[in-house]
């Protein structure tokens, strides 16, 4: 059986332009094309265009808000 396939290395797409990437450790910029590329997507994430999909996070008043009602529902005896 032939290894050839593992001979080349991966190409994939900058997740930012599109442009094709070779995946090797000669690439610092990995997945990216280029040190703009990925300064431009740590841009969007800094500025939220970027986003994980999930559930808002809780600020301080709603946790309290939480405790509070636990308390009163199952008090400690």
């Amino acid at each position: 059986m032939s290894e050839s396939h593992t001979d080349r290395p991966l190409e994939i797409a900058c997740p930012q332009c599109r442009k094709k990437v070779l995946w090797t450790s000669e690439n610092p910029y990995r997945p990216f094309c280029s040190k703009r590329c990925r300064l431009l997507d740590l841009g969007a994430w800094a500025d939220e265009s970027h986003r994980i999909a999930g559930e808002t996070a809780m600020d301080e008043t709603d946790i309290d808000a939480m405790l509070a009602r636990a308390d009163r529902d199952d008090p400690m005896t």
